[in-house]
């Protein structure tokens, strides 16, 4: 049995020392290669006085050496923060800070090189002397991720997610998609997104092939690359997959050939599903899931046919539950809030009592969506009781925008919303107040400076005054309509 979610590698370097475990353009390494690459990582990592437990910053981009430094990471007992390499210096300074990583490890010239960093290639320098074997340093109860679930200013939450978790997470990929070690699995999302990340090391657990294969692409070097490597496994958020039924029927039969598309991130439109399985592929698959707790549901091709709006049945080993405001079970087909546990749930925030009491309550996860349940078992999203923003599947969170063009002198108030967009799910919009001096141009430098570019509002209204309620509270739908009517 397992003590450390990296000692499949060795065991597969053993066992199938030449089968491919990770290609990348027209390179690629055995699983002996890499299971060296992963010791060297470790080793150099423990080097910098590394201790077990530890949490380590990876800022990096979509690379071999990305892949590798996550098992490093693994094997060592360390504990990844994952950070977007996107993200400007004050976002990045917020989070490492927050989770009180002790070491970042990031591109050469980056910018947080101003903070306690290392740069990947020193890590991984092949005129290092080969290690010594890397003592067993964990159990599976050992910490192994904190996985980002908000925004990235002010109090951003991740839970804790243990190597056990992240074991029962791969069960459900075996049990309910089939990923196995006969899988060959593109990865075209970042690492830094959880599907992404999670999903590589699902595979590379089981013994399969992963091929890098990151964003910015158009979808015909896609397809190319679903044919050239024999690829039988995908994932890709809503945004990419809406992109693809766009395209020609030539570029889309490319995709037939695959046994498992995945999509996650947000849901897709009842006739977005009905056309990927008609026109794309007819393994198509949809995934709710979230950050703290991994998959909660599965839609499959059989299930689309009964319910085309259903995010699906909970996936093996989770259990579902829809209650009202005082946490008890409501009738099928009533709306209340969901709420889930299982093996592979974490059970608080790190670092942030007051969210944990929040959304962890005696087992179960509450992520703040509402829901209702038929008799079949097949749940039924029907909003979000937070107002959270999900733009091409990733989360955006309007207090980290608001907060910020707050700080602008002369923005005297604001409000940041999620506008429907037919390609990336919403857009962000913001309606603010101001002095006369100040323009969209000028606000969207400022964002510019402060926040990633996909956070940064694309639609913008200047308002007299923000419209309230009796009590004060500003009443979005009405700013949501004049946005959407200026459009």
């Amino acid at each position: 049995m397992e003590k450390n979610l990296a000692d499949s590698l060795r065991l597969h370097a053993k066992t199938k020392p030449q089968h491919i475990a990770l290609i990348e353009g027209d390179q690629s390494w055995t699983y002996e290669q890499l299971d060296d690459h992963v010791d060297l990582g470790a080793h150099s990592l423990l080097q910098l006085g590394l201790k077990p437990g530890d949490v380590v910053g990876l800022c990096l981009k979509d690379h071999f050496a990305h892949v590798v430094l996550m098992w490093s990471c693994i094997r060592a007992g360390l504990v990844m923060l994952p950070l977007d390499w996107r993200w400007t210096y004050a976002e990045a300074k917020a989070v490492i800070e927050h989770f009180k990583a002790v070491n970042v490890v990031v591109e050469p010239d980056h910018q947080l090189q101003q903070m306690t960093t290392c740069v990947w290639s020193d890590l991984l320098n092949d005129t290092l002397p080969k290690p010594d074997e890397i003592p067993e340093r964990t159990t599976m109860d050992s910490p192994l991720l904190l996985s980002l679930s908000s925004g990235t200013t002010g109090r951003p939450k991740g839970p804790m997610i243990t190597h056990q978790h992240f074991l029962r997470r791969f069960w459900t990929h075996w049990i309910n998609l089939g990923l196995n070690a006969s899988s060959r699995y593109i990865c075209a999302t970042p690492l830094y997104f959880g599907g992404g990340r999670t999903f590589t090391l699902s595979v590379m657990f089981s013994g399969g092939t992963v091929i890098l294969h990151p964003p910015p692409f158009e979808p015909f070097e896609l397809a190319n690359a679903i044919q050239k490597y024999s690829a039988n496994a995908l994932f890709l958020v809503p945004t990419q997959l809406r992109r693809l039924l766009a395209c020609d029927a030539e570029v889309k039969q490319c995709f037939n050939s695959l046994e498992l598309l995945i999509s996650s991130g947000s849901p897709l439109q009842p006739n977005e599903r009905e056309a990927i399985l008609k026109s794309i592929c007819p393994g198509f698959f949809e995934y709710y899931a979230s950050t703290e707790g991994g998959g909660v549901s599965l839609c499959t091709p059989q299930d689309f046919k009964k319910y085309l709006t259903s995010v699906g049945r909970p996936i093996f080993g989770v259990e579902v539950s829809i209650v009202d405001d005082q946490d008890i079970d409501v009738v099928f087909g009533k709306v209340g809030k969901l709420r889930y546990k299982g093996p592979g749930v974490a059970d608080s925030f790190y670092n942030d009592p007051q969210s944990s009491a929040e959304h962890f309550k005696n087992g179960w996860f509450y992520p703040g969506d509402l829901a209702e349940l038929n008799e079949d078992g097949y749940i039924f999203l029907r909003g979000r009781s937070k107002e959270m923003i999900i733009r091409g599947g990733v989360n955006i969170y309007p207090n980290e925008i608001q907060d910020t063009l707050m700080t602008i002198p002369g923005v005297h108030d604001c409000c940041v919303l999620g506008i429907e967009d037919p390609e990336l799910g919403e857009r962000v919009a913001c309606a603010w107040v101001g002095e006369s001096h100040l323009s969209q141009e000028k606000l969207d430098l400022y964002c510019r400076e402060f926040l990633a570019p996909y956070k940064v509002p694309s639609l913008w209204i200047k308002l007299q005054e923000l419209p309230v309620n009796s009590g004060g509270k500003v009443v979005k739908d009405q700013i949501k309509n004049l946005i959407t009517q200026r459009q």
